[in-house]
């Protein structure tokens, strides 16, 4: 079940094959034309993780005007209808398209046919809309329902038919990466001895994840959690510290498996603090400014591009750990 990996510079030049393999992108900026750069808005869900600052970061690096855009960003702060405010605005401004994180899958047929309307094409970027997929041109981003059973099957693997106490931390509600990485971690356990005692929102964030862990270890003890899955590395890293206060070892009295591998979490995986990681690949900038100039310039998108994600044991990740660039 283990994947091959790419690190450093490969995963970069990885990541450029797709843009123009999947999305035809043009590269160079040459299709703005002759009237000034091309104008986006992006609406970002927030800055609750790791992984959600080096999403922007690639972003903002890749719709930079040394690349023939000009970007207005906006940081929602996880307020799905401060987000679709911004998306609005984005309309109104006369952008000449538009990139959305969507917080939520749900609530968006509105504002994305107003974009439509406007003639103003939307690319979706990390999460995915429950809305047509003829209201968005594109989406590019995870496999969040794979990611979810590839935890599964380390889990299902690891623990077998023993009988196994399991808490999860979940990621915002109702978004995709919840939802999906839901799914796709129970269809995995469907037939091993691991029982999901409760499972309770975090919001994808560190504090949210201690303070989930820190109720769930109140209510059953240290004896009584075998195993914490959990959505994201920020909720696993707030876990650690909830384990850690009770006076147990993470990684050892109670075994961790997260989603993400940013930088902390791998370094908490060769610690041995977490067991497994299934990667979530954050560095999207680029594929998705591939998709907005080939859009903008009237060539056929694929409708979804996936990034290939890599898996971790601790062995793993100490070999590459050096080389992460998020």
């Amino acid at each position: 079940m283990k994947k091959k990996f790419l690190a450093g510079g490969a995963l970069l030049a990885a990541l450029a094959l797709v843009a123009t393999g999947c999305a035809g992108s043009s590269g160079d900026g040459a299709d703005a034309g002759d009237d000034g750069p091309i104008t986006v808005g992006f609406a970002q869900t927030g800055s609750e993780s790791g992984w959600r600052s080096a999403n922007t970061e690639s972003m903002k690096t890749a719709f930079s005007a040394e690349n023939g855009f000009e970007l207005t960003f906006n940081a929602a702060d996880n307020d799905t209808a401060a987000q679709i405010a911004a998306v609005r605005d984005f309309i109104n401004q006369g952008v000449d398209a538009i990139v959305i994180a969507p917080i939520v899958e749900d609530g968006w047929d509105d504002v994305l046919q107003e974009a439509s309307d406007a003639g103003i094409p939307v690319v979706l970027e990390d999460r995915t809309v429950s809305a047509s997929d003829d209201l968005f041109a594109s989406w590019v981003g995870l496999d969040f329902k794979k990611e979810g059973v590839t935890a599964g099957e380390w889990a299902a693997e690891t623990f077998g038919d023993t009988a196994t106490k399991m808490v999860v931390l979940e990621g915002t509600t109702g978004s995709a990466p919840a939802n999906d990485r839901a799914e796709g971690f129970n269809d995995a356990i469907a037939d091993t001895g691991i029982e999901t005692i409760d499972s309770q929102t975090g919001d994808f964030t560190r504090d949210g994840g201690k303070t989930v862990m820190e109720g769930f270890l109140q209510k059953y003890g240290v004896d009584g959690i075998d195993l914490v899955y959990a959505h994201n590395d920020d909720m696993a890293l707030g876990a650690i510290e909830a384990i850690e206060a009770a006076g147990a070892e993470p990684g050892v009295d109670i075994q961790i498996v997260s989603i993400d591998a940013v930088k902390d979490g791998m370094q908490a995986l060769v610690d041995g603090k977490i067991n497994y990681i299934v990667e979530c690949n954050p560095l999207l900038g680029e594929l998705a400014a591939g998709l907005v100039k080939d859009v903008l310039a009237g060539k056929d998108v694929e409708k979804k591009v996936y990034v290939e994600d890599q898996s971790f044991t601790q062995e793993q990740a100490a070999e590459v750990i050096d080389d992460r660039l998020y």
